[in-house]
């Protein structure tokens, strides 16, 4: 018995581990190598090493420069001849300022304060008073925030409203006055460009639309309601600030002096150019771009859109050549040829420039499409009807 408890006691005996004082742990691997002393080529690699220069190590910079704001050209409206100047901002830029417009400050700060108002009402007396007639009415987006931010409101150039309790003098007189100076810069624009007005004085072959959001704050460019299409959007700059717009070179930051209009041309404006001008996308620019000293949390935007009825038709106003005896026969052949025999290869590469280059549609079809579909960010939607 007592050699067996001492054979199970030698299967069972585990080794000693030493705690606190006991045996010194094992040597680690660089104390097993013998210390060697350096060879001569080894002190004169490290002499070299230590004689080159230290290297400089900076970390990059991560920050990203917004870029610089663009300033539109200026244009007055006092001037007796402004077509070079004109022509030169619709067809490389598609907007300028416009000064000496004769609407005062005082009138657009007024109309902003009455605007204002409506952005203070009950969210129920808004949608009473301004109900949804497309694109007419109060609007606000499903995702709207706390502070409101998404709400715009569409008004004709009456300003019209189904309450009677709503003082909108300032308002009306702003808006009628903005679609003046609107009218005009059609008619500038048709004479840089060529072409007859195509609404002349004739109230049933444009509409106005005034657009109101507020001004949202932060870097973040935002734009309240859908894009309707129009001919000229006109945005009065009533304090310092910038925005951004939506071009066909992509997001332009621009500022613009106060007092003036900044004038955009829009894509109903570049069809009936057949493609010679530049657009903005949406007539209204979007806030929210840096400068946020100049914000106000009393401010919103205001844009008068210079558009055409909903049942119109949209095409190239191509300016006519001189070929009235077309109905005499071989006689306007005859000419034709004598005309190409004098103006030469000139004449024919005049010919190639005025092919049509969009087809016609209908201007419902297509403001319903862009509106509610929200194109302003995607693709041209006027891709679709070039030629």
């Amino acid at each position: 018995m007592a050699s067996s408890a001492h054979k199970q006691q030698r299967q069972l005996h585990l080794p000693n581990i030493c705690v606190g004082g006991g045996a010194a742990p094992p040597p680690t691997p660089s104390n097993n190598h013998p210390s060697t002393s350096a060879s001569p080529a080894a002190d004169a690699l490290s002499r070299i090493l230590h004689s080159l220069p230290s290297p400089t190590l900076s970390l990059p910079n991560t920050r990203t420069r917004s870029p610089s704001a663009t300033r539109p050209p200026l244009i007055s409206l006092s001037n007796p001849n402004p077509n070079e100047q004109i022509l030169s901002s619709a067809s490389q830029l598609g907007f300028f300022q416009l000064t000496n417009h004769g609407i005062s400050s005082q009138l657009a700060h007024s109309a902003e304060l009455e605007a204002l108002s409506l952005f203070e009402l009950e969210r129920d007396k808004k949608l009473s008073c301004f109900p949804k007639n497309w694109p007419l009415g109060y609007e606000a987006e499903e995702e709207e925030d706390e502070e409101g931010n998404g709400e715009s409101f569409c008004l004709d150039s009456a300003c019209y409203s189904d309450s009677n309790e709503l003082n909108l003098t300032s308002l009306r007189e702003f808006t009628r006055a903005m679609e003046k100076v609107g009218l005009k810069i059609v008619e500038m624009l048709a004479a840089a460009l060529g072409f007859e007005n195509p609404l002349g004085d004739d109230p049933t072959r444009y509409c106005s639309l005034l657009w109101m959001s507020k001004n949202l704050h932060g870097n973040k460019p935002v734009l309240s309601g859908g894009f309707y299409p129009y001919i000229v959007g006109l945005h009065y700059q009533i304090r310092p600030s910038k925005h951004t717009l939506i071009a066909d070179a992509g997001s332009v930051p621009i500022s613009a002096e106060v007092d003036s209009i900044l004038v955009t041309l829009g894509d109903i404006a570049q069809v009936w150019s057949n493609g010679k001008t530049k657009k903005v996308r949406s007539g209204r620019p979007m806030g929210g771009v840096g400068d946020e000293k100049n914000k106000s949390d009393d401010s919103i935007s205001m844009i008068l859109l210079v558009t055409l009825p909903i049942d119109s038709v949209v095409f190239p106003l191509i300016p006519k050549l001189d070929i009235s005896n077309n109905n005499h026969g071989d006689d306007a052949e005859n000419t034709e040829d004598d005309n190409n025999n004098i103006e030469g290869q000139d004449h024919s590469h005049d010919d190639e420039e005025e092919k049509k280059l969009f087809e016609s549609f209908s201007f419902e079809d297509y403001a319903w499409r862009v509106y509610h579909e929200r194109l302003l960010f995607k693709d041209d939607p006027l891709d679709r009807y070039r030629i």
